[in-house]
């Protein structure tokens, strides 16, 4: 999988908001989420991957986690999460489908136990997005592609300065999206190019 050329345009913001709610997204709510800090800004954008079984992809059982509608005796490995409530602002499938569970202007509880760029409690200041996958896998173009128009559409609406992944605002206890997203990606993306990434890849950059 190779990066998008330097000098293909970049990707515009697409859609509207309401209420925290793009709608470029299928919607569909989830009940883990609560208000955010009244001092909190929303400057930090956190990437997931997650796929349910681990490794099955195309199903529905992000879904149904982030709804609590998952049947945890369908699989051996639901019953390692049972009971577990969490959700994030949006699920990018391999297809590039973007499904949206908490808006944006909530507090989505995806990131757990975590700390970044000095700011604990990652959950209240940040916007999750969730990717269909594996740590140790790729992603698709499809994505990317998706991944991107979104992250243009929050550009547009919120004044997001940071975007890190799970693995950095928790790292020891998690490692995703891991080694095979492709962070320079986001560089070449103009409508966010100002994000600044985690090191070392900002490092690199400003090298």
């Amino acid at each position: 999988m190779t990066m998008e050329n330097r000098n293909n345009p970049p990707r515009e913001a697409t859609g509207s908001w309401s209420e925290g709610w793009w709608s470029e997204a299928l919607h569909e709510t989830s009940p883990n989420f609560g208000p955010r800090p009244a001092d909190a800004d929303t400057d930090l954008v956190v990437l997931h991957s997650i796929s349910l079984p681990p490794g099955e992809y195309g199903g529905d059982g992000v879904r149904q986690l982030f709804t609590n509608t998952l049947n945890w005796d369908a699989h051996p490995y639901y019953q390692t999460i049972r009971g577990m409530e969490v959700s994030s602002h949006f699920f990018v499938t391999r297809t590039g489908t973007v499904c949206q569970f908490v808006s944006c202007d909530a507090r989505a509880w995806h990131a757990g136990a975590s700390t970044y760029r000095g700011k604990p409690n990652c959950n209240d200041n940040s916007i999750g997005i969730e990717l269909e996958g594996m740590d140790n896998d790729l992603f698709t173009a499809h994505q990317y592609e998706s991944l991107e128009r979104l992250c243009a559409a929050i550009a547009q609406n919120y004044e997001i300065q940071y975007v890190a992944g799970h693995e950095h605002i928790a790292p020891g206890r998690k490692t995703d999206p891991g080694p095979g997203f492709e962070w320079e990606r986001l560089k070449l993306w103009g409508a966010i190019s100002d994000w600044e990434l985690p090191a070392p890849w900002q490092e690199s950059h400003n090298s």
